[in-house]
């Protein structure tokens, strides 16, 4: 949004200096994007020419004498039609910069004749496209005084960055009124148009549209006799320093009106229309000549004015060459509607035109200001162009309806911390233009038309605050959190972080998956469920929200050993989902090992052979990957236990189940069934697992930060070894488990160290033997104590397993 200052101060009344007017603007939310202080203009001089000979070896040039008020007379070489002695011009020594031909003057030589600078025409100095000749100024011109200031191009242009939720100030009006809100001047507040009305408008407007937001208002009048040339000086430059190109008093008018009031205004020659004009969507198919020369295809989205010749306006945002305003126009026909914002920025953004016009209605103009602006821009247009205004008409437009907010005062105190007495806060929303009605902490706020982005307390908070100034809120630092070393992260913040690191410390990449997948990759993984599927998925192949991280990481693996690289360990640690609520959305580690990329290292060596490496990735793999997000995570794993199986996407015989106590699923792990991969066109040795993080239990917090004391056995530890016969099908998890519950006290370990199966032991039957770490922590243990221990282990087994002693 660009304005020149003295455009400003014809709607506010203020002393402030240039400086302080866009320091101000940018503290109140308009933020002074570039100044334009019109610098390039002060080097140009008026100045007189003396003499004017002919040059000796040009015909079409003259040798000019020319005083620029110093007493000192310049020789300048010139080309003009119109040089003579006594014209009084604009000059531009060596040194100077000419914008319009883009050239930085110096001493030069025309024709052997030395030219210290040149008279400059008005479009060499962007005045206008006027090149006929150099500037002709009267003969009361001060010679010797700034160019700049005698014909007004020394007025500063500012350029501000507006927000899409401030429509008010797409005026100059607007901006004036939020400065004198602030303190910087009074608003001045505009004369009433007065100009004599003569008979009635006799064009017909009908609004033909099935929704009436598209249009809600339409106001148009008739002015006769009305002679279209060139708008004022003072017009002319004020579009030029904007941008604008002028190009009629009647277009020229209804661009000051969209910039000076926020209100845009279109105009038509009134003889071209023929017939009723109809405000209706478009048919498929039409199409319109615009004003820029350009056709348009239009589609029924897009609200349009109507004759009976077709289509003759875009409405909103760009009006037809059909029936626009030329020098012969005579009678023109003012229209003054309001359109539905939406549509505006639809129909604008389909059709690829951006205008003024459709930069205010989409962001939405004054409703109420509808038929005073059409009232103001007749003022414009019969001053201008002469003419006699029929009566107006307006149809649709019901009138508009405030907004009321109840605004409790202490909200600004409570919102933003300031200490804003209730008396400013009323002045501040009193000054922008909001009606504050009653008294004491509550009051009833009306909200002016111009403002449709108010909508509630909050809104009226910001108005009190950006006008009371932001820089007046001091910063404070956050409050202490009680203890030094006082924790900032939820438990499964911290728990996410360290599943991360204890998988990439065991060799593992970690990889980001999408987490939508293919609807029979979902339904493979246990999920696929109606509620579940995406409303408007990125890809056709992209339909389910995730049930697991495994087919992500499985199809990644897939993808690298396509390209070479086949042996891989990668994990995620993201989200997955069970339901289409926050509660059915799990915190998941996973990951996956392919090929030979065990811990001990991937490949073909000599060295990895001793090491356990070069062979294909198990189940085992995967469990110790498990196992180690656990303990990363602070879980106590005496407790854990494993059962063997999991989900159906895991080989039944080479995977497991991790639990805490009979219900609690911690996850899983193990090789994937043969089924599972085919399914997912993947190959090789694969296994994997999955750790539900929020399913681990929360610490107990401890009534101290400081570590117990250490606490060592004076006597030495024993080692017991026993071999029980047991069915096949018996877990060895539940022998460790029978074992170590004889005696909790001493027993601080179990291991097993041995499975044998053979005829020795029986059909159907396998020997399994543990070693039991014995620490004595009262007395050392005699062999009455050792014998009376050994048989609660042995019958905690037999009585668990069924299991017996082995001879």
């Amino acid at each position: 949004m660009k304005f020149t200052l003295s455009w400003l101060k014809d709607h506010l009344d203020t002393d402030a200096t240039l400086d302080e007017i866009c320091e101000r603007l940018t503290a109140i939310g308009l933020e002074v994007e570039d100044v334009d202080d019109r610098a390039a203009y002060k080097p140009f001089t008026i100045a007189k020419i003396l003499t004017a000979e002919k040059h000796p070896e040009a015909d079409r040039l003259k040798v000019l004498t020319v005083d620029a008020g110093d007493g000192k007379p310049v020789q300048i070489v010139c080309g003009a039609p119109n040089a003579r002695a006594g014209l009084i011009g604009a000059l531009a020594r060596p040194g100077t910069y000419v914008p319009g031909i883009d050239v930085t003057l110096s001493v030069g030589k025309i024709r052997g004749v030395e030219s210290h600078g040149m008279m400059c025409s008005e479009k060499e100095l962007n005045v206008s496209e006027d090149h006929n000749g150099i500037i002709d100024l009267p003969d009361d011109a001060p010679v010797g005084t700034p160019f700049a200031s005698y014909i007004g191009l020394d007025d500063p242009v500012i350029e501000i960055n507006l927000t899409p939720n401030r429509p008010d100030c797409t005026s100059i009006y607007g901006i004036a009124r939020d400065l004198a809100a602030s303190g910087l001047g009074t608003l001045k507040q505009p004369k009433a148009p007065s100009f004599a009305v003569d008979g009635e408008t006799p064009q017909e407007v009908r609004l033909e549209l099935d929704d009436s937001n598209l249009c809600p208002g339409f106001a148009y009048r008739l002015v006769r006799g009305v002679k279209n040339g060139p708008s004022p000086k003072w017009m002319q430059q004020r579009l030029k320093a904007i941008g604008l190109r002028p190009i009629s008093a009647l277009v020229d008018v209804t661009n000051y009106m969209t910039f000076d009031q926020g209100r845009p205004m279109h105009v038509f020659d009134a003889d071209k229309v023929k017939g009723v004009l109809t405000v209706r969507r478009a048919k498929d198919g039409e199409d319109i000549l615009a004003l820029d020369t350009r056709t348009y295809k239009l589609s029924a989205n897009t609200v349009v004015i109507a004759d009976d010749n077709g289509v003759e306006s875009i409405g909103g945002i760009m009006g037809g060459e059909h029936s626009g305003c030329d020098e012969n126009t005579v009678n023109v026909l003012v229209e003054s509607a309001l359109w539905d914002p939406i549509n505006i920025a639809k129909s604008g953004r389909g059709l690829g035109i951006i205008t003024d016009a459709r930069y205010r209605f989409e962001r939405g103009v004054d409703p109420e200001y509808m038929i005073p602006g059409l009232e103001r821009t007749t003022q414009l247009i019969v001053d201008m162009c002469g003419g006699t205004a029929a009566a107006s008409k307006v149809v649709g437009y019901k009138g508009h309806e405030k907004k009321r907010v109840t605004f409790p005062f202490s909200e600004v105190k409570r919102l933003t911390g300031l200490t804003v007495s209730n008396a400013e806060a009323r002045a501040i929303l009193t000054g922008l233009g909001f009606e504050v009605e009653g008294e004491g902490e509550v009051v009833t706020v009306a909200v002016p038309s111009w403002r449709p982005d108010v909508d509630g307390k909050a809104d009226l908070v910001e108005e009190v605050m950006r006008i009371h100034g932001v820089d007046n809120i001091k910063p404070e630092p956050l409050p202490p959190t009680g203890s030094v070393n006082g924790r900032i992260l939820t438990t499964l913040q911290i728990r996410t972080r360290t599943a991360r690191r204890a998988l990439a410390a065991r060799g593992m990449l970690e990889a980001v998956t999408w987490s939508f997948i293919p609807e029979d990759q979902a339904k493979l993984f246990g999920g696929g469920s109606a509620a579940l599927k995406l409303a408007n998925p990125i890809a056709a192949d992209m339909s389910d929200m995730r049930p697991s991280l495994l087919p992500g990481l499985l199809t990644a693996a897939q993808r690298n050993a396509d390209r070479g690289f086949g042996d891989v360990a990668i994990f995620e640690v993201s989200g997955t989902y069970e339901g289409d609520t926050p509660e059915g959305q799990r915190r998941v580690a996973g990951g996956i090992r392919r090929g030979t990329a065990s811990l001990a290292g991937a490949g073909r060596m000599w060295s990895n052979a001793a090491k356990g490496g070069g062979k294909p990735v198990d189940v085992y793999d995967a469990k110790a990957d498990a196992m180690a997000v656990l303990e990363a995570c602070g879980l106590p794993m005496a407790n854990v236990q494993i059962e063997q199986g999991g989900p159906d996407w895991y080989h039944p015989g080479r995977s497991g189940t991790i639990k805490m106590g009979p219900k609690v699923v911690l996850g899983h792990f193990g090789e994937f069934h043969p089924k599972t991969l085919s399914a997912l066109d993947v190959s090789g040795a694969l296994c994997g697992f999955e750790i539900y993080l929020d399913a681990l239990q929360e610490p107990k917090k401890k009534a101290t930060r400081t570590k117990p004391a250490l606490e060592l056995s004076p006597f030495q530890m024993v080692k017991r070894d026993f071999a029980f016969v047991v069915d096949s099908t018996v877990e060895a998890g539940s022998l460790i488990k029978a074992a170590t519950s004889a005696d909790r006290k001493l027993i601080s370990g179990v291991n097993v160290f041995d499975i044998f199966e053979g005829a020795s032991v029986g059909e159907g039957k396998k020997s399994v033997a543990i070693e039991v770490l014995i620490q004595p922590v009262e007395k050392t243990l005699t062999d009455e104590d050792f014998d009376a221990l050994t048989k609660k282990i042995v019958g905690n087994v037999e009585k668990t397993t069924g299991g017996t002693l082995r001879a």
